[in-house]
């Protein structure tokens, strides 16, 4: 009897993890069990001539205020704008905050979504809401916006490079939700170290890789066989082997190296984390990678609000500016689709402690470039941001929008393993049709 037949599903994958860290010198990480579960097939869709065929989608974790930022208001009481003053912007009557100064000068390619609205109110819960489009249950875990515009559009997946990449975006992150792995996102924890563990181990010659390889081919044939016909999850972790070893073998792979790019560039973007993570997606959506999120965390200020953005917001401010002016210096920006997005905004009233509490009834969004728009502001709250008084929109509306400016269906139903039907901008959504071009 070969042994090898007495290998179950779970021995045999921790073995070729084992093998390929071991061996090759790669991780394959971020393997979830929820990676194993994959929807029904969706029927092939017609795409439409969306214009954006990338996006870089800039999450503020912890809820950024609005007041602040991209609703400010000048004439409310003291009690509610605070010390933060608001400017003038490249466009007649668009005003930012003051922490904007070079995102003033770009207005003129950006929509400003002020009429942001949610019934979640709680960091988790809301951060799912506006990354899925649907509530948090737990009984199914819904798939992102990276992952929808990956399997909506299967063409996309036939690079060495992954479809779907996440800076800094820790571990409150949905993924691919019950869609298949080839469709989630290869998680970076650090832009300037790039992927890690991607490269053959020193002590490994090239030779010794294509013979552990072929070993493992070999070793998996017999099982293979027998399994991967009638089992999607084994399939699935073979193309995630395959596609690992891949990368690791592809030219493609220094499109993680921010040490490639100019001091010029770094300083442009700034030194901080959050500047080499938006670097970081300008070059992975140059080398063709369709979804890059990066995360920025530390907007949640219950106190001090105001010193806080004296040191946050600068940032955000030098990265997004530099990012806008490098994509249309490269003449990538009128194919690519930047969002700046938050799971909820910020109580527009003072508190005691001189911070803002979470306040999902009124918040913003930003999208610029491909697809959008430019130099227009969607809805309204009122003199104290306090209330959406026009055009309010929800996360499914905001995630349908982003489906309409990539040229996907927004409404294309797929079934999940359960057989319950969902769609990537919710069972709701409508996409803004006055921002979209």
């Amino acid at each position: 009897m070969n042994p090898f037949n007495q290998l179950n599903e779970q021995s045999r994958r921790s073995f070729l993890t084992n093998t390929a860290r071991t061996a090759f010198g790669v991780t394959l990480g971020g393997a979830s069990a929820s990676w194993f579960s994959s929807a029904e097939a969706a029927e092939a869709i017609e795409k439409s001539n969306g214009k954006a065929k990338n996006v870089i989608y800039l999450y503020m974790a912890g809820g950024m205020t609005h007041i602040d930022t991209f609703d400010p208001k000048p004439d409310a009481p003291s009690e509610y704008r605070g010390p933060i003053k608001a400017i003038s912007t490249k466009v007649d009557g668009i005003q930012l905050g003051q922490h904007f100064e070079r995102t003033a000068k770009h207005t003129d390619k950006i929509a400003l979504v002020r009429s942001m609205t949610s019934t979640q109110g709680a960091h988790a819960q809301g951060n799912y809401h506006v990354h899925t489009s649907y509530t948090q249950r737990a009984s199914i875990t819904h798939p992102s916006l990276g992952s929808w515009a990956n399997k909506l559009d299967a063409n996309r997946l036939k690079g060495t490079l992954p479809p779907y990449v996440t800076v800094h975006s820790g571990n409150n992150h949905p993924g691919a939700g019950f869609f298949e792995p080839n469709v989630a996102p290869l998680p970076v924890g650090d832009a300037e170290k790039g992927l890690q563990n991607s490269k053959r181990r020193s002590d490994v010659s090239e030779a010794d890789f294509n013979r552990q390889i072929a070993l493992r081919t070999k070793l998996d044939a017999n099982f293979g066989a027998r399994f991967k016909k009638g089992q999607r999850s084994v399939r699935a972790y073979d193309e995630m082997f395959n596609s690992a070893v891949g990368l690791m073998q592809s030219k493609d792979l220094e499109a993680f190296d921010l040490s490639a790019e100019s001091k010029d560039a770094h300083a442009a973007y700034g030194g901080d984390k959050f500047g080499k993570g938006v670097l970081l997606a300008r070059r992975l959506v140059e080398h063709g990678v369709r979804f890059v999120e990066v995360q920025f965390g530390g907007f949640d200020w219950h106190s001090d609000n105001f010193t806080k953005a004296d040191e946050k917001l600068p940032i955000l401010d030098q990265a997004y500016a530099a990012l806008l002016a490098d994509l249309e210096q490269r003449g990538l920006l009128e194919s690519t689709l930047v969002v700046i997005a938050t799971e909820f905004g910020r109580t527009p009233k003072i508190d005691d402690d001189a911070g803002r509490n979470h306040f999902p009834k009124a918040f913003s969004f930003a999208l610029a470039g491909a697809g959008i728009k430019g130099g227009t502001v969607y809805g309204e709250t009122d003199k104290t941001a306090s209330n959406v008084i026009t055009e309010k929109t929800t996360a499914s509306d905001f995630n349908a929008t982003i489906a309409a400016a990539m040229g996907l269906p927004h409404d294309q139903v797929v079934f999940s393993p359960t057989k319950r039907p969902f769609k990537m901008g919710g069972k709701t959504g409508k996409p803004i049709s006055e921002i979209l071009v």
